[in-house]
């Protein structure tokens, strides 16, 4: 312990001051060390990937999020039908990427998606370019090409949560779950959803 007094030791002060010193450029490294480390590998399946080249999964989302609120979105890019019926993170703010048009198509067999024209400028209007965004669709590949637009738009520090929210289907034949989205992804995680709506980060169309 350092005593002060009107004849304090300045170097005993200038000791302390550099001792204090070093011990923030040590907090510092270990806080860099622990970011990096929630970083997930580059994902094996070719439509996760993304020229920002920046993944987490949707355990390690929830962690980011979680160890600072104030810099770190949750970007739900899925219909709002999905973030509504489906659940999402309490915290994730709901700007889709696609929409829902309700016409079915024979050669798909499926309810095609359209691209949302106003998407950019919805994510540009909410943040700035250099923000953290954590973006989630159902399972990562909707949410690699709302982030190949956002690139081009000029955000450059945009992760793809590779699982999601439902997560990857299980393969598993003998599985009862097979077919069905059950493997990984936010809502498999533990990490906290909820289907409550909260109009400040809902997407609510425009009359």
């Amino acid at each position: 312990m350092i005593v002060w007094g009107c004849g304090g030791n300045q170097s005993s002060l200038e000791d302390a001051m550099k001792r204090r010193g070093w011990i923030w450029v040590g907090v510092l490294v270990l806080t860099a060390f622990a970011t990096a480390a929630l970083a997930a590998d580059v994902p094996s399946d070719e439509k996760k990937r993304t020229s920002l080249n920046k993944y987490v999964t949707a355990l390690e989302a929830y962690e980011m999020w979680k160890a600072d609120p104030q810099k770190v979105t949750i970007l739900d890019v899925r219909t709002p039908e999905e973030y509504v019926f489906v659940g999402h993170p309490a915290m994730a703010v709901n700007i889709p990427s696609e929409l829902w048009t309700g016409k079915w198509s024979d050669e798909k067999k499926d309810f095609p998606l359209a691209p949302n024209p106003d998407f950019e400028a919805l994510v540009k209007a909410r943040f700035k370019p250099d923000d953290v965004l954590l973006v989630m669709c159902r399972s990562g590949h909707r949410s690699a090409k709302a982030i190949e637009r956002l690139a081009a738009a000029g955000f450059t520090n945009v992760y793809n949560i590779v699982d999601g929210f439902e997560g990857d289907k299980v393969a598993d034949a003998e599985s009862y779950y097979k077919g069905k989205r059950m493997k990984n992804g936010w809502r498999n995680s533990g990490a906290p959803w909820t289907y409550d709506l909260d109009p400040q980060l809902a997407f609510i169309p425009k009359p």
